[in-house]
């Protein structure tokens, strides 16, 4: 298979598929026989549909990706993958992604066709509505998390639910906040919604999301009081992406994780620290 193919899908962002396996896995119910095998086709139909959709936003910003420094390698812009076989290609994800969630549960179905609505709405118009373009990121990752409690049949806490919600917002502004500053002024003409946000209010955005992420998970964490010495790695992560996206090194949350040692290190600890908790 070309290898432009699987660069396409964007692997790395599979990553975040994980928040289907939250729920249980906050809830004590990893080591539950047959957890793993229950989310596995889940957890490939959101792959499915999500590297559909980043198809379709490539095919439609292939105009203003070849003006950006990294995103005209990738090979839609490039050229190395024709839009006709990348549109054809999303297609069968996306079908084949939302047949295999309708073969779980119907009520999984409808999270995931919604996942997909927005994020082709967002492909289409949404992103480049001023903090609409945040919202509808968010949205993805609390989709994840609800489509898991529904999966798994386990109920989400208030707590939890703010705390995804807001850091969602977090990553998303560190995100756009890491673009405009990258690409100074040509950011608007690579993304609509970056010149319409008013000098500091991304800055602003991002601070105040990640001090209320950091009181939320506080409180979530005190209905396991084991988990409350989790809280400085939650404090240290959050300000080290600050720092990463206020030094120009890149807000992408996953590449982010990747890419960066200590931030690596930090979730790693962090779900070290759950299975002590929780699981011991």
């Amino acid at each position: 298979m070309n290898l432009h193919y699987l660069t396409i899908l964007r692997m790395h962002q599979w990553l975040k598929n994980l928040m289907l396996f939250f729920p249980p896995f906050l809830a004590g119910q990893m080591v539950s026989p047959g957890v793993v095998t229950k989310g596995l086709l889940p957890f490939i139909s959101f792959c499915l549909v999500s590297s559909a959709g980043y198809i379709f936003n490539d095919i439609l910003d292939r105009n203003k990706d070849v003006h950006h420094p990294l995103k005209r390698l990738r090979p839609i812009p490039s050229g190395s993958v024709g839009l006709n076989v990348a549109g054809v290609f999303a297609a069968f994800l996306l079908v084949s992604g939302l047949v295999f969630a309708g073969l779980t549960s119907f009520k999984f179905l409808f999270l995931l066709a919604g996942y997909a609505v927005i994020s082709i709405s967002y492909s289409l118009f949404l992103k480049t509505v001023p903090v609409v373009d945040l919202f509808c990121i968010s949205a993805g990752f609390l989709i994840r998390l609800q489509a898991g409690g529904e999966l798994f049949q386990v109920p989400i806490s208030p707590w939890l639910f703010l705390t995804v919600l807001l850091l969602a917002v977090f990553l998303s502004t560190g995100k756009r906040l890491s673009e405009l500053r990258s690409l100074g002024n040509l950011a608007g003409e690579h993304r609509a919604s970056l010149a319409l946000y008013p000098q500091g209010f991304l800055d602003g955005t991002m601070y105040m999301t990640g001090a209320a992420v950091l009181v939320t998970y506080s409180m979530y964490t005190l209905n396991r009081q084991t988990l409350i010495y989790s809280v400085p790695l939650c404090l240290f992560g959050l300000l080290r992406y600050m720092l990463r996206v206020s030094s120009g090194k890149g807000g992408d949350p996953t590449e982010s994780l990747l890419k960066d040692w200590l931030l690596f290190v930090v979730g790693l600890l962090w779900v070290l620290m759950v299975l002590w908790s929780i699981y011991l």
